[in-house]
């Protein structure tokens, strides 16, 4: 164990130590949420006269979901860091390393949590900037990057798993695509469940989307339900270390491909 925690930590060192060489890639993963926030923040922002969202604006509700929408389509990518290693032999050569499987892939979700971490924090306030609101203090601020982490590790996971499958990147990006964007309207990322039809708000509430949503946006209000927040990290928690276990164990698909 304590040899890979050893191996997970010199990994995780070595991608972030990639990333403060590329700053211009948090630049530009940064654009797209703030489109987000100016484009849809004006363009849905009367639908709060609608019953359901209450006194807040829909820049305090939508903030937290661009947060949540972020680290999902962030961690979509992450496969992306695989594929490149593999067409450059780099992950033939840590396999036949004494480095274990399981230190490859949390070196790998450690590295995707520390850039999801910035995003959320940057996303928030740039939310509070123009106009979003949050009752939640510090703690609530921590919630919301915590639930981002948890989902963020549960599609890292899950596109690492796909890149050591197919091996190529066209195909981990159109199935990547082929996801993330219909978990994002089968949630409450935009709409409070009491605006969705029926069918959309049952599939909701399985929706790990959905879950670090309403776990966000509770710890952010005024008198949060712990209990709500709880059982939805809890969730994103179970989720995130499944993902991560059948993950590594794409590797032997990847190691009998070779």
């Amino acid at each position: 164990m304590t040899t890979m925690l050893v191996h997970t930590e010199l990994l995780t060192r070595r991608s972030l130590r990639n990333l403060v060489r590329q700053p211009a890639y948090l630049a530009f993963s940064l654009i797209q949420p703030l489109v987000w926030l100016l484009l849809f923040g004006q363009l849905f922002r009367n639908v709060v006269e609608l019953p359901g969202f209450g006194d807040a604006s829909y820049m305090t509700y939508l903030t937290p979901g661009v947060v949540v929408m972020t680290a999902m389509f962030s961690a979509g990518w992450a496969g992306t860091g695989f594929i490149v290693a593999m067409d450059r032999g780099v992950m033939d050569r840590d396999l036949t390393s004494p480095v274990g499987r399981s230190a490859l892939m949390l070196s790998s979700l450690a590295s995707q949590a520390v850039t999801i971490a910035l995003q959320s924090l940057i996303v928030l306030t740039a939310g509070v900037v123009v106009g979003a609101r949050f009752e939640g203090g510090p703690l609530g601020w921590l919630v919301v990057v915590v639930a981002a982490v948890l989902l963020g590790s549960v599609f890292a996971a899950l596109s690492n798993a796909v890149a050591l499958l197919v091996r190529q990147e066209e195909a981990l990006i159109g199935i990547s695509q082929f996801l993330t964007l219909p978990l994002t309207f089968l949630s409450s990322v935009m709409l409070p469940a009491a605006l969705m039809p029926d069918w959309v708000a049952t599939v909701a509430r399985l929706n790990p989307v959905d879950w670090a949503v309403v776990a966000s946006r509770e710890a952010l209000s005024a008198g949060p339900d712990w209990s709500v927040v709880g059982g939805r990290l809890a969730l994103l928690l179970v989720v995130a270390a499944v993902m991560s276990w059948l993950a590594t164990r794409a590797f032997r698909a990847y190691q009998r491909s070779v």
